[in-house]
């Protein structure tokens, strides 16, 4: 007789279903494990037969050999042991297999027969409701397997309270659904704070209204990462479905305590030093990246042009297209990557590059060295580009300051102009419901000019010599500029802003 269990491998955030055969029979007593595992995976023969034994049951000394189908595809991770540890106490008559027909199981083992936590409960537990399959979870992430709407969730602290449950001698509740958190914007840094730079607000607000990527350039001291740091506080409440896509990706990066899930915007402040694999999503397991944990949220990059060259030029397609293809000799993964990108930079090396009150003994040299470490490409896909100044501190004092509630509601008014123009898109590809993120042929049916509008783009657009991109994300900052203002037609002053939104650095 072979039993037969299921469980999951992870190939990013995808669950991918995997049949554990376990067969007991005569002969030298040998534990041997099949089916592409690693050395995790090959460890769980110690992991279970000590949580076997720790359970109160007896070891069978004979030969097993527990098979992980298919073959072909690479098994990684702790979390195979409760799935293996069931197909053995079917083999040796513990358990029925009528029992866990219906179930997928997924959990890492204790030697003291513990059920402990592991990554990628959320997705597992979709996976398994896709297919009318329960879950069988560690109790520490009960809490987040209920959010996938499987009904049949079994989230146990040990392996004997897990057999006594099974055969009806106890009963495990169902983990309860916990309702999400409201996010509470009075937690988050406000523009408020923020003394003068009422143009840099301006290209800020702009930024968040329509999902646009911004570089802010200016001397030390100007209040850049002040302002990167309250992009977060203008922008709307994420959906549920966007709560779950973070989720999913903070599961696998073991970035959820305590079965709470994230409801807040991703903020991701990413130090120069930054690898590429810590950018993109790397390593012996390939986890996410900065550009995946900040997906449906902020990425900022403070002094971009101290980042290596190799890391920049790897953000050219997550921001074209939304996701990131992380590929190895034997594995391609891919992990949603939709973020905002907020750069910052000094106009040269020393900082101080055009400033009156102190002089860059190198300029223009300085600058132009400084400046070059970025690509052209990079810039192209950049729609925001504004100078922060300097400004006088004691001067001003008593002007008003909006706060960021006010900025907010303009940007969510904008926002659900937007959802509402593409809903009817719904069956198209495109990954967003701003205008940054819908294709050019979607978002061109509804650049509709005034008099003279389109001529003035034109001119600018033959003078500049601007590539295809360029003119597209200028035309999706002048459809944002309208939409703040409720305008359907994109006027003149509309074109005139977004293209000074977009000076040389």
């Amino acid at each position: 007789m072979v039993s037969h269990t299921q469980t999951f491998c992870f190939v990013g955030i995808e669950a991918i279903p995997v049949a554990v055969q376990v067969k007991i029979s005569s002969g030298n007593p040998t534990f041997t494990i099949v089916g592409l595992p690693d050395k995790a995976v090959g460890e769980s023969k110690e992991r279970v037969r000590a949580a076997i034994t720790s359970s109160g049951l007896a070891w069978p000394f004979q030969k097993i050999i527990v098979n992980l189908a298919p073959a072909d595809l690479q098994k990684e991770g702790g979390h195979f042991d409760l799935a293996i540890a069931l197909g053995i106490m079917i083999e040796i008559g513990v358990l029925p297999q009528e029992l866990l027909r219906d179930y997928y199981a997924i959990g890492e083992l204790g030697l003291d027969g513990s059920i402990n936590s592991v990554n990628g409960v959320i997705s597992s537990a979709i996976n398994a409701n896709q297919k009318n399959c329960g879950l069988i979870c560690p109790q520490a992430n009960g809490k987040e397997a209920v959010w996938s709407g499987n009904p049949k969730i079994i989230a146990s602290v040990s392996l004997i309270e897990l057999i006594n449950h099974l055969k009806g001698e106890q009963i495990i509740a169902r983990p309860d659904l916990e309702a999400i958190e409201e996010d509470n914007f009075d937690s988050y840094p406000d523009l408020i704070d923020v003394k003068g730079q009422d143009s840099a607000k301006r290209a800020l607000e702009i930024a968040g209204a329509g999902g646009h990527n911004l570089l802010m350039v200016g001397h030390p001291g100007t209040g850049k990462s002040m302002l990167a740091s309250r992009l977060i506080s203008i922008l709307p409440k994420l959906e549920l479905m966007e709560i779950l896509e973070i989720n999913m990706i903070a599961s696998m990066s073991d970035k959820i305590v305590d079965g709470k899930l994230l409801t807040k915007r991703p903020y991701r402040e990413v130090h120069h030093s930054c690898s590429m694999p810590a950018m993109v999503g790397g390593g012996v397991r390939a986890k996410p990246g900065e550009v995946s944990l900040a997906h449906r949220g902020v990425l900022f990059l403070d002094e971009l042009a101290e980042f290596p060259r190799q890391v920049l030029d790897s953000l050219r397609q997550p921001l074209e297209s939304g996701i990131i293809n992380i590929s190895r000799v034997n594995s391609h993964i891919t992990y949603p990557a939709n973020f905002q990108l907020i750069c910052a930079m000094n106009p040269c090396r020393c900082g101080y590059l055009g400033d009156a009150r102190r002089e860059c003994k190198r300029a223009p040299i300085c600058g132009q060295e400084y400046k070059s470490r970025i690509s052209g490409p990079l810039l192209d896909r950049i729609d925001i580009v504004i100078n922060v100044s300097q400004v006088d501190f004691f001067g001003g004092l008593n002007l008003p300051i909006e706060s960021s509630r006010v900025v907010r509601d303009r940007v969510i008014n904008a926002r659900e102009i937007q959802n509402q123009r593409y809903k009817e898109f719904a069956d198209v590809d495109f990954f967003g419901k701003t205008n940054s993120e819908v294709e050019y042929k979607i978002i061109e049916q509804f650049c509709v000019f005034e008099d003279g509008a389109q001529k003035i783009l034109e001119n600018y657009a033959k003078k500049t010599k601007l590539s295809s991109r360029s003119i597209s994300r200028i035309l999706r900052v002048a459809r944002t500029i309208a939409d703040l203002e409720g305008n359907f037609k994109i006027g003149s002053n509309n074109l005139f802003e977004a293209i000074s939104l977009r000076r040389d650095i």
